[in-house]
């Protein structure tokens, strides 16, 4: 895919976050089995003490949910929010208003680059807007970088299934949750964005790429169907 039309999708992607900032926080629980719980998992895999002063960034934060739980857990955390949404910023600028500690920055991940150390750095539905193979590659590369020694990587995110067979049941079983929370012309329009917009891998290729890039004890710590909490730590 030529540069250009990356940039296209990523506009296209730009502008449909930034319709949906304001009611993003009801929406994900409708689009996401068990959101709230892999959250939370994804907080208690993070490797340090609750007092310790770490530095974490939260790529493609949204509105700011995991952060927010970043700092009730790590009180001490320093967190740095990048996002490419100007108004999923300004949600988590509110939903993070009374801590302090906390940069904004608003960049996308092609053109975003690591000015520091950090302990962890996480993700939560976003890195899959990565377009290619090779994009996702890259751009674990430089989160490895960007990590101290003993730091973690942990994403939570939607994926594809192994082979086509294992994708449909996967579908299937996304579309049947849906039909508990969304009339039909929503679930139409959240699959149309998701067939645009959207570049999911397998699980297993992820963990592949992850260990290829240099990270240790990578594994998989949740995996409902199509979305899965995985990751690793950097060791020598």
């Amino acid at each position: 895919m030529k540069k250009e039309e990356k940039f296209e999708k990523m506009e296209q992607i730009k502008d449909t976050f930034e319709n949906v900032a304001k009611d993003f926080d009801d929406i994900i629980l409708k689009l996401v089995p068990f959101y709230k719980e892999m959250i939370n998992d994804l907080i208690l895999v993070i490797p340090f003490e609750k007092y310790e002063n770490i530095d974490v960034i939260d790529l493609g934060c949204g509105t700011g949910t995991l952060s927010l739980r970043i700092k009730e857990v790590f009180t001490n955390a320093k967190i740095t929010c990048m996002d490419m949404t100007k108004n999923m910023l300004e949600m988590a600028k509110i939903k993070l208003s009374k801590y302090e500690n906390i940069e904004y920055i608003l960049d996308n991940f092609y053109t975003f680059n690591f000015n520091k150390k950090y302990d962890v750095v996480i993700s939560s539905f976003a890195l899959h807007h990565l377009i290619t193979v090779e994009d996702k590659k890259s751009f674990y590369h430089k989160i490895y970088n960007s990590l101290k020694l003993s730091g973690c990587f942990y994403n939570l995110d939607i994926i594809i299934g192994s082979n086509d067979e294992i994708q449909k049941f996967y579908m299937k079983k996304w579309e049947e949750f849906l039909r508990q929370h969304l009339s039909e012309e929503r679930i139409e329009k959240n699959f149309k964005q998701y067939y645009e917009e959207d570049s999911p891998e397998s699980i297993m290729n992820h963990l592949k790429w992850l260990e290829e890039t240099g990270f240790k004890d990578v594994d998989v710590i949740r995996k409902y169907y199509n979305f899965a909490l995985y990751g690793g730590i950097k060791r020598i």
